[in-house]
C-alpha cells in the first residue's frame, strides 16, 4: 500500500479506475467520473469506492429542490469537498483530492438537514500517482474545508434553534430540554467564530454571571434558566418566552448569514483549535457554562470536536514537516476522547453535577495535556 503524503494536492490528474458500482442504473462515466443522481428523497452514487487521488463526482439533480453534494470524512463532520446550489435539472462537478480511507457521500435536498448519506471507501492510490504537495495548495485546501464546515454547522445551528424556539415558546418543556444540549453543540463546535461577532455573542450566549449592570439576559442561557428553574425562581410568561425565542431565531439567522461570507487563514484555524480547548478549560470542565442544566459535557465534546476538525484540516501541513507534533496531537486527542467517553449516557453524557471532584480533575489534566502540543500548531502550519 502506497502511503499518501497528504489528503490533498498529492496526485497527478489521471483517469480513475472504478472497482464497483452500487447501482446498475447509475453507471460510472467513461472518463472515470463518479456519477451521482440526487432527487428529493434519494442519493444514488455509481460506486461506493475508488482509488485514492483526484476524484471527480458528476452530480445531477433529478429532483424538484435545490440540492447539495458532500464528501465527508469518516467522522461525518469534516467536509472534504462540497458542491452547492445544484438546481433541478442541473449537473455540476465536485473535484476533490482524497487519500485512502473511509468517507461518506451525502446529498442534501433543500440544502437542509444531515443529508442522505452512504459509505464511500477510497482505496490505495495506483502506483505513479503520488507527487509532491504544494504547501500553498495544502493551506488553501485546509481553509476551504474549514470554511465549508463552519457554514454547515451554522446552518444546523439555525435549524435546531428554530425547533428549540418553537418548543420553548409553546411551553413544550420536554422537547425543549431534549433539544437544548444537542443544538448548542453546533454553536460550541464553532465557538471562536460565533464569538467573533461581538454584537451577536452576548445576545445569544451570555451567562447570567457575566452580565454587567443594565445588560439584558437573553439567548440560550436565559432559556436554560427558565427550563431548569432554580428554587424561588418565577417562570417567564408566555409573552416573555415568545420574545426570547424570537430573538434567538432572528439573531441566529444573522449569524448564519454572516458565516456565508467568511474565509479563514491557516493560523486562524490553528489558533481557533487552541481557543476551543481554552473554552473547555475555563468554562466546561469547571461546570460554569451550564449553570442550570449541567449539560457541560455536551459542550466539552463539541469544543473538542471543533478543535479536532481544525487540526485534521491542517494535518497535511504537518506530515513530513512535523511528524512528531502530528503524532502527539493524534495521541492526545484520542486519549481525551477516551476519558470523555467514560461519562457517556445513552445519546448524551452524565450531568456535570454527577461527576466527582477526582473525575473533574482527571478531565482537566487531559485537557491540559492536549493544550500543550496544540499551542504549537500555529507555528508548525505557517512555515
Amino acid at each position: 500500500m502506497k502511503k499518501l503524503l497528504a489528503p490533498a494536492a498529492l496526485f497527478s490528474l489521471g483517469a480513475l479506475v472504478l472497482s464497483g458500482c452500487t447501482d446498475n442504473n447509475v453507471s460510472a462515466a467513461s472518463d472515470g467520473s463518479i456519477n451521482v443522481v440526487a432527487t428529493d428523497d434519494s442519493c444514488t452514487v455509481s460506486t461506493d469506492n475508488a482509488p485514492g487521488g483526484t476524484l471527480k463526482f458528476n452530480v445531477k439533480n433529478d429532483g424538484s429542490k435545490i440540492n447539495e453534494f458532500y464528501l465527508l470524512a469518516d467522522d461525518g463532520l469534516r467536509i472534504v469537498g462540497e458542491v452547492e446550489n445544484v438546481g433541478p435539472g442541473v449537473s455540476r462537478d465536485l473535484v476533490v483530492l482524497a487519500p485512502e480511507g473511509s468517507y461518506f457521500a451525502a446529498c442534501k435536498p433543500g440544502m437542509v438537514g444531515d443529508g442522505i448519506r452512504s459509505a464511500f471507501t477510497v482505496t490505495a492510490a495506483a502506483d505513479g500517482q503520488q507527487v509532491s504537495a504544494d504547501r500553498a495548495t495544502l493551506q488553501k485546501t485546509a481553509t476551504d474545508q474549514y470554511t465549508a464546515y463552519v457554514k454547515d454547522q451554522a446552518e444546523q445551528l439555525l435549524r435546531g434553534t428554530k425547533d428549540f424556539a418553537e418548543a420553548f415558546a409553546t411551553g413544550d418543556e420536554k422537547t425543549a430540554k431534549q433539544l437544548y444540549a444537542s443544538t448548542r453543540m453546533h454553536w460550541e463546535r464553532i465557538e471562536p467564530v460565533a464569538e467573533s461577532f461581538g454584537d451577536l455573542d452576548p445576545i445569544l450566549d451570555a451567562r447570567e454571571a457575566d452580565l454587567a449592570e443594565g445588560d439584558q439576559f437573553t439567548g440560550w442561557h436565559r432559556a436554560e434558566k427558565d427550563l431548569w428553574a432554580p428554587e424561588n425562581y418565577t417562570k417567564m410568561t408566555e409573552k416573555q418566552r415568545q420574545e426570547i425565542a424570537d430573538g434567538m431565531v432572528e439573531n441566529t439567522q444573522k449569524l448564519y448569514d454572516r458565516t456565508l461570507k467568511l474565509s479563514f487563514t491557516p493560523d486562524q484555524l490553528a489558533n481557533g483549535a487552541k481557543s476551543l480547548l481554552d473554552e473547555v478549560a475555563t468554562g466546561k470542565v469547571t461546570g460554569e457554562e451550564e449553570t442550570f442544566s449541567h449539560t457541560d459535557l455536551w459542550d466539552f465534546q463539541a469544543n473538542m470536536e471543533g478543535a479536532k476538525i481544525a487540526y485534521q484540516d491542517l494535518k497535511p501541513l504537518l506530515e513530513g514537516t512535523d511528524d512528531k507534533l502530528d503524532a502527539q496531537l493524534e495521541k492526545n486527542f484520542t486519549s481525551l476522547q477516551g476519558q470523555l467517553d467514560q461519562y457517556r449516557d445513552g445519546d448524551g453524557f452524565k450531568y456535570y453535577d454527577e461527576l466527582s471532584t477526582k473525575q473533574v480533575q482527571e478531565l482537566a489534566a487531559g485537557v491540559d495535556a492536549l493544550s500543550e502540543p496544540l499551542s504549537k500548531l500555529t507555528a508548525a502550519v505557517i512555515k
